[in-house]
């Protein structure tokens, strides 16, 4: 018997293998939105003894999965990494250090491959520091044409929303209209075009790790038509077989758009 039937990885390699030469290209999502969740719990069952080393890993694993979705063609992915309730329900010293570690990931980031870095969200509570780190890796990678990779800081959909209404409203009253004229011009593409993500187009997919299945005020505007897809797996351990049967999940699903 040949003895690579007895080894788990090469049978993971076949697996793998399988499901990637399997997707149908032409039906992948252009645009996939990540709600990485799961570094802290990630770090408790491994008792150590910070949520530091579980946001770490996951930070580790970020550029894993951006190859992953860079590799088949996938052209933009938005990561969820810190949001406005994070801000006020994390302490300070786990927030210090979070910063860094999301500084030194965006920096790297904008080194990587040919991707083009931007940060989407609002900078209202994020230190200095760190958005003079998120501005380098903006400007670093500005003429870059390869993936571009959302980073969702200091981001909340509600509040994402509110700020819109009122960039409208202060952009309105700026030109001299009328509250009647407001109301007329008031579309769901005017409010998308005053979004953080103003230009961006909307994920076809998101994805969350962890096991829980809820958005926690991640893009509920832009998220409208998109699919949904959990995995069990906290973030630190997310496999390219994970992400690879999500593709195939998607790409069997027929897209209604609200039917």
């Amino acid at each position: 018997m040949n003895s690579h039937a007895h080894r788990p990885g090469f049978l993971y390699g076949l697996y793998q293998k399988r499901l990637r030469h399997g997707l149908t290209t032409d039906v992948l999502p252009h645009h996939i939105g990540m709600i990485v969740d799961g570094n802290r719990r990630w770090a408790r069952e491994r008792f150590l003894e910070s949520a530091s080393h579980g946001h770490r890993a996951g930070a580790l694993k970020v550029p894993e999965f951006l190859v992953w979705c860079d590799d088949i063609g996938v052209q933009m992915v938005t990561l969820y990494l810190l949001s406005t309730d994070n801000l006020t329900g994390r302490d300070t010293a786990e927030l210090t250090e979070l910063f860094d570690i999301i500084g030194d990931l965006a920096e790297g980031l904008s080194l990587y491959r040919d991707w083009k870095i931007k940060h989407v969200g609002n900078d209202e509570g994020l230190p200095a520091p760190l958005l003079e780190r998120l501005v380098a890796a903006e400007e670093r990678s500005k003429n870059n044409t390869g993936l571009h990779v959302n980073l969702a800081i200091g981001y909340g959909g509600r509040a994402e929303i509110a700020d819109a209404v009122r960039s409208i409203i202060a952009e309105h009253q700026s030109q001299g209209g009328s509250i009647d004229d407001l109301a007329e011009k008031l579309t769901p593409e005017l409010i998308s075009a005053h979004l953080y993500t103003g230009g961006l187009p909307d994920p076809d997919l998101v994805i969350r790790t962890s096991g829980e299945q809820r958005l926690s005020d991640f893009m509920l505007w832009q998220s409208a038509h998109s699919e949904f897809y959990f995995v069990e797996a906290m973030y630190p351990d997310l496999r390219e077989v994970d992400f690879l049967r999500a593709m195939r999940d998607y790409t069997r699903r027929d897209r209604r758009y609200g039917g």
